[in-house]
Parts: structure tokens; C-alpha cells; sequence
């Protein structure tokens, strides 16, 4: 892997590490530090970026400088998070949890029951495994990031063109699009029937992809009538891939015939 080029997320509870060159400048006066430089510091709650690093870890940080709430102002080591990538993810711990919920008003431990989820811990490390349909970086964890690459070459090879709409989310982010459709109108029991709650779901661990095909509107039922999703049924389970949320699924959540997850220690017909 070219130290100029990593093609990993570095996670941690509050901090993301992203390779600086996926990334794009938002002020002319941080422009050069971020063409110069291997990794980007992102906060996680908000988005906003921290500090510039080199291939070494030397760090320089965005003007204006920000501080990071409830971390120390020493950013972790670069070189000791790298040596993450030499194992297979692990699980990072649960942090702020009851908090993100509580600004929703739910209560972990009754959710759990009500909903049958389970409590869904981020990776410290994924894996860019290529782009969305909106030429996002898609960061999968290694293992789901090879099966799709698979996936989609042979779906490729069969005629059929597979895009992904989502991969990777963090708790952060999961309560980012609560807020959002709250602000919108839309009551938290509604939001509940499409998304998990934030710390409970499958996109967290970085396993889970939303799919679609080129023409169909994204995470919408009428995927169902693609060839795209008969494709997928026929044949995803052969690269570990499974549909999480069928017709009349325990959870609560709505039909999604576009939400898969990648479950590698799975047992699958062939």
C-alpha cells in the first residue's frame, strides 16, 4: 500500500483517519495542507476536519485549529493504528451510546427487546472497496469488500450491473439521519419502521450494503421487480451476501429488498 495513497478508514470513537486523498478541500486556506498530505483527521459527530497528517504521523493542523470534546489533545498515533490493518478488524467499543439515544428518546436496553436487534459495534479499520453510485468512497470491511467486488463481477459477467447506495456508517452518522428526518417532520417511530436505530444497525459493522441497478430509484420496494434483485436471490448467497429484512421480518423494519449483508462464517447452500 503506497504510503501516498492509503486505501483504508482508520477508526476511532470520536476520530476518523481518511485518506487525505479521497477527500476535498472546504476552505481555500486549508486547500494546500490537504494536497500535501496522507491522512485527514475527521471529527465524526459533525464531520469537521481536525488535522492534516503525513505519511509519518506528523500532524498539522486545519486553520482554525478545533479541539475535539471529551478527547485528548494528543491525536492517536498513526503508526500504531496502521499496525491495525496487519490483523482482521476488531470491534471498537460502545461509546456514547445511551447518549445518541437519548437525544431520540429511546432507551437501549427496550429497544433491544422491542426490536429483536442487537447492539451493532464499528471496526476500527475498513477497506475501500470502490465507489457508490454517488462516488462516494464505499468502506466495507475486507472480507465483504472482496465478496462484492466478486459479486459484481460476476453479476457483470451475467449481464447485470450491480451499484452500491450505502456500505459503512458510523453510530455518528446513523443518528445524523434521525436528526435529519426529524427536522423534516417525520416522527422517531416512523424513522423506526426504515432505519435502525442508531448503534443497531447492520451498516455499522460494515458488512451490510444497500444495492441497486442503473434506472432504479435507490432503496425504494420496487427493486423488488429488477433484474438486479433476481439476480441477487439466485446468486448472492453464493459470495455470503443475505437479504436482512424480508417481508413480514420480526424487527419491525419495513421490507427492503435492497439492504444485504455479508455474513462470512454463514453456512450457504451452494
Amino acid at each position: 500500500m503506497p504510503a501516498s495513497r492509503p486505501r483504508v478508514l482508520l477508526n476511532f470513537a470520536e476520530l476518523e483517519f481518511w485518506p487525505a486523498w479521497l477527500l476535498r478541500a472546504r476552505r481555500n486556506d486549508h486547500a494546500r495542507q490537504l494536497a500535501t498530505a496522507a491522512w485527514l483527521v475527521r471529527r465524526k459527530a459533525d464531520g469537521v476536519y481536525l488535522a492534516c497528517l503525513d505519511a509519518q504521523g506528523q500532524a498539522s493542523h486545519i486553520t482554525p485549529r478545533r479541539t475535539v470534546t471529551g478527547q485528548s489533545s494528543i491525536l492517536p498515533d498513526l503508526q500504531q493504528a496502521l499496525l491495525r490493518i496487519k490483523r482482521p478488524p476488531s470491534p471498537l467499543p460502545f461509546h456514547a451510546l445511551e447518549k445518541r439515544l437519548g437525544s431520540l428518546g429511546l432507551d437501549a436496553e427496550h429497544y433491544a427487546r422491542s426490536s429483536g436487534l442487537a447492539r451493532m459495534a464499528e471496526p476500527n479499520w475498513l477497506q475501500l472497496a470502490g465507489f457508490d453510485r454517488y462516488r462516494r468512497p464505499l468502506w466495507l470491511q475486507p472480507a465483504a469488500a472482496r465478496a462484492w467486488q466478486r459479486m459484481q463481477t460476476a453479476a457483470r459477467e451475467d449481464g447485470i450491473v450491480l451499484e452500491a447506495i450505502s456500505g459503512y456508517r458510523s453510530h455518528d452518522y446513523q443518528l445524523g439521519i434521525f436528526q435529519r428526518k426529524r427536522a423534516r417532520g417525520l416522527a422517531v417511530d416512523a424513522i423506526l419502521q426504515v432505519n435502525a436505530a442508531p448503534g443497531f444497525s447492520e451498516h455499522h459493522t460494515g458488512r451490510a450494503l444497500d444495492i441497486s441497478a442503473p434506472g432504479e430509484p435507490a432503496a425504494e420496494e420496487s427493486f423488488e421487480h429488477s433484474p438486479a434483485f433476481a439476480w441477487l436471490c439466485d446468486n448472492a448467497a453464493r459470495f455470503g451476501f443475505h437479504l436482512s429484512y424480508p417481508r413480514h421480518n420480526p424487527h419491525g423494519i419495513c421490507y427492503e429488498p435492497w439492504h444485504w449483508c455479508h455474513l462470512p462464517h454463514h453456512r450457504f447452500a451452494s
